[in-house]
């Protein structure tokens, strides 16, 4: 997470005296964002200068008391931000944020009210406003559909007009702009390593932070946009960086021309990356184009593996989302990858190609299927089922090269997906 020291835009304290904090839940729509919410909670999702539950924090100024998400998915993110621990009290009161909802003028407007409310945008619950007693045994008891619980509490309804990450593609289409909003206070704080011989266009608007490195020959222009280095990001040698973009702690990027992107921790990047995001732990060591593309994690491209992100006629795209395919209104969507997808040497991803977690893509030279199930095994002919074993075996070797071992709950919900995911298989392969 960025440290960031701007105002917050909410007060700290309640009007009763007792402290103001925030609990982000997510509700029944992480379904239209898989892939990339099969094992992990939608506020988990790499976004603007950070994910969305720590996006919240920032632009609320509140310290995140509790995150309610499926448990299972929660199990699987190990960044996710650490619940206030201090003792509540009853005259707390919690501000409750549907973390697909983004932050904007409707918030300060609904806290205006100065009331318990449910704040609801269209069919949606956006957020609520309510005593920590109301809310204390249902976050202590965990659970799922936060947000039929949230309606049975029976608050004052409050409309708003708040806006919606809905589908993949929204991260996408919205992405640089939230990267715009989340960087513009840090106004250029550089505690890094910046070589002599690297340029920086407006280093006004770029951040390094501690233990980041910029090398000779690298090109940071931050005039499309801010720009931020995390601690021990490092930008090698003839590597463009164009604003605006985040780029994760640890990772590297490696040469190439990367920008209005937002780069998750340790992740290692060559080549052509435009208007992506990569949540992170993911690898592509090799030249080739990522273009208007959601990355998951531990995905790993071969090289020279291409998307693409525009046809050529230049119509609407269409994307699979939650069985069926739909249209996404753009014109300019790329691929969406889930966790511990593996490309070949030349793997072609068609435009607006959906590839579920865990699926192995080896078919060079030849466009893949626009959907690949779960653990599917495309060879450049056919879509056949991944063994279990073999890719469990593969997730073990590479994840234990970043100290990182697979871990009993990653097991659980891959194994779980695995059989969640047979009859999409099935059908692949009779297709």
């Amino acid at each position: 997470m960025i440290r960031w020291q701007g105002v917050a835009a909410l007060a700290p304290r309640s009007e009763s005296g007792g402290r103001r904090t925030l609990v982000v839940f997510e509700d029944q729509g992480w379904r239209a964002l898989r892939p990339l919410t099969d094992l992990l909670p939608v506020p988990a999702l790499r976004f603007g200068a950070s994910d969305l539950a720590g996006r919240w924090h920032l632009h609320t100024g509140l310290p995140i008391m509790a995150i309610a998400a499926r448990p299972e998915a929660m199990a699987c993110w190990r960044e996710a931000p650490r619940p206030e621990a201090a003792r509540a009290e009853s005259q707390d009161e919690l501000v409750v944020v549907n973390a697909a909802a983004l932050p904007g003028p409707w918030l300060g407007e609904a806290m205006a009210a100065r009331s318990p409310a449910l704040w609801v945008s269209g069919e949606r619950v956006a957020g609520a406003r309510v005593s920590f007693p109301v809310l204390a045994a249902r976050l202590e008891g965990g659970g799922s559909d936060f947000e039929t619980f949230l309606r049975d509490l029976d608050l004052p309804t409050v409309p708003v007009l708040a806006e919606w990450l809905t589908h993949p593609w929204d991260l996408v289409e919205r992405n640089a702009d939230a990267i715009r909003l989340d960087l513009e206070p840090l106004h250029g704080l550089r505690e890094g390593e910046v070589h002599r011989l690297a340029a920086l266009e407006e280093p006004e608007r770029i951040t390094i932070e501690p233990g980041a490195r910029v090398d000779a020959y690298a090109v940071l222009d931050a005039r499309p946009g801010p720009i931020h280095l995390a601690a021990g990001a490092e930008v090698l040698p003839h590597t463009v960086v164009t604003g605006p973009c985040a780029v994760g702690q640890g990772t590297q990027l490696l040469g190439g021309s990367i920008g209005f992107s937002s780069i998750g921790p340790v992740c290692r990047i060559l080549g052509e990356v435009d208007s992506s995001l990569w949540q992170g732990w993911a690898n592509k060591r090799h030249h080739g184009f990522v273009g208007h593309s959601v990355v998951g994690e531990w995905v790993n491209l071969g090289a020279l593996t291409t998307t693409s992100d525009l046809k050529n006629n230049y119509g609407e795209v269409r994307v699979w989302v939650d069985g069926a395919e739909r249209p996404s209104g753009l014109r300019k969507i790329g691929a969406f990858l889930g966790a511990h997808v593996r490309t070949g040497i030349g793997t072609l991803l068609p435009t607006g190609v959906v590839v579920g977690v865990g699926s192995n893509l080896f078919g060079g030279g030849r466009f893949a299927p626009k959907h690949v199930p779960a653990f599917a095994w495309w060879d450049g002919g056919r879509v056949d089922e991944h063994r279990l074993e073999k890719f469990m075996e593969t997730a073990r070797l590479a994840m234990a090269r970043r100290e990182r071992p697979l871990s009993s709950a990653d097991e659980t919900a891959l194994r779980a997906l695995f059989d969640a995911t047979a009859a999409d298989r099935a059908a692949a392969r009779t297709a």
